[in-house]
């Protein structure tokens, strides 16, 4: 009797190892949860969305122009942001009312950053140049989010990844939520 007691802890002991070292590298290396809270980044996610965030990706590559980023927030890195790429390092990125037009090495003169997406948009009108391992994120609601307008670029290595896929509410379940990357 004594035997299979011991054989059937031992069991779940190994169990539980064996869980741990897949569970664990996975959770703090590859993907991590997040949970949306607020509304700067309506109408795409709203308060409650149950997102899965890719850690990995940027590893390997850049964040894309239009990708949906989850990153700390530079004023208090405690605090996690969700918000969309719009300017690229290197990018002067102009804001004039509703519009917002990209000028790069590959386009001088400009073009137009797609937003037909938005519900929102504010009428700032101001210009921003993008250093180098920085980017210039702002919400999806532009009336109502604190980005890159009011606290500057984001630097690289706060960036903890993308959203990768949605899985709450149900109804809403997708890959790459709010993607508009090209």
């Amino acid at each position: 009797m004594e035997t299979r007691t011991d054989s059937f802890f031992s069991e779940m002991i190994r169990f539980g190892l064996i869980t741990l070292a897949i569970v664990l590298p996975v959770r703090f290396f590859i993907a991590e949860p997040f949970i949306v809270s607020g509304a700067s980044m309506e109408p795409t996610f709203q308060t409650g969305d149950y997102l899965i965030v890719d850690e990995l990706s940027y590893r390997l590559e850049a964040p894309k122009r239009g990708e949906v980023i989850i990153f700390r927030y530079p004023g208090d890195p405690s605090k996690y942001f969700i918000k969309r790429i719009v300017g690229l390092p290197g990018d002067t990125v102009l804001i004039e009312g509703g519009s917002i037009t990209i000028k790069n090495k590959e386009n001088p003169t400009g073009f137009i950053f797609d937003q037909s997406y938005i519900q929102n948009l504010s009428s700032d009108t101001k210009t921003y140049t993008v250093g180098a391992n920085q980017y210039f994120v702002m919400g999806d609601n532009r009336t109502a989010s604190s980005d890159s307008r009011s606290w500057g670029n984001l630097p690289e290595n706060l960036i903890i990844g993308r959203a990768f896929v949605r899985l709450f509410p149900p109804q809403e379940i997708t890959v790459l939520p709010g993607d508009h990357s090209k």
